[in-house]
């Protein structure tokens, strides 16, 4: 089975060559966005996808469930720093042959997770099960929005999307888009809707500058 790796962070993608080349796999292929894995995924649909969703071409959890969808042969294994409950309950209910691995698992664990995954079986590191089990998000904490974030969350539920708010600030759409994810995990939602009703419920957005 052909390995793709969907992560942006150059180190964790020399890391897990590196851990999978010792494990004998060899047919490792890496992508930088969502077009560029749908394509692989065209050209080998039966592959094990390694996947770091806070850093990669997608938004929400719906995004991934809906690839996972079209591509019904594929494997997936989510390799993240930080991951919410909520979309951690979500892949696991809605992607049967998804696999959970946080960045802060053992090499024991990366490995028996590869190994688990390639054999079409599902595997949740201890770290993300304790999360599921307790409700309690990693790294806990009260939701603490830079200033940067709480402008951008307005925006968000103002009805903005990525790319006017980057125009707006001047900055990249990748920055904004990162900044977005980093909003959304810390307020443990999955998309706009849940974000806007947040923004509305903390006073970020007055109701009637939202219903204008």
């Amino acid at each position: 089975m052909n390995i793709i790796l969907a992560d942006n962070q150059d180190i964790t993608r020399v890391g897990l060559i590196y851990v999978l080349q010792k494990m004998k796999y060899k047919d490792i292929t890496m992508v930088t966005d969502r077009i560029e894995l749908m394509y692989r995924l065209k050209e080998t649909p039966q592959s094990l996808v390694v996947i770091d969703f806070t850093l990669f071409d997608l938004n929400e959890a719906a995004d991934v469930i809906i690839l996972s969808q079209k591509f019904k042969d594929a494997v997936f294994v989510f390799f993240s720093d930080d991951l919410s409950v909520s979309f951690v309950r979500q892949i696991i209910v809605s992607i049967p042959r998804a696999s959970i691995l946080l960045k802060d698992s053992s090499l024991t664990e990366i490995r028996e997770c590869i190994k688990d995954a390639m054999s079409g079986k599902r595997y949740i590191c201890q770290h993300a099960a304790d999360m599921v089990l307790t409700g309690d998000r990693l790294a806990e904490e009260a939701v603490r929005l830079t200033k940067t974030e709480t402008e951008i969350l307005k925006d968000i539920a103002l009805g903005m999307t990525t790319k006017e708010i980057a125009a707006k600030r001047f900055s990249s759409f990748h920055t904004v888009n990162t900044h977005r994810k980093n909003i959304f995990r810390k307020l443990g939602v999955n998309n706009v809707h849940e974000a806007t009703k947040y923004a509305l419920r903390a006073g970020l957005v007055d109701e009637a500058e939202y219903y204008i």
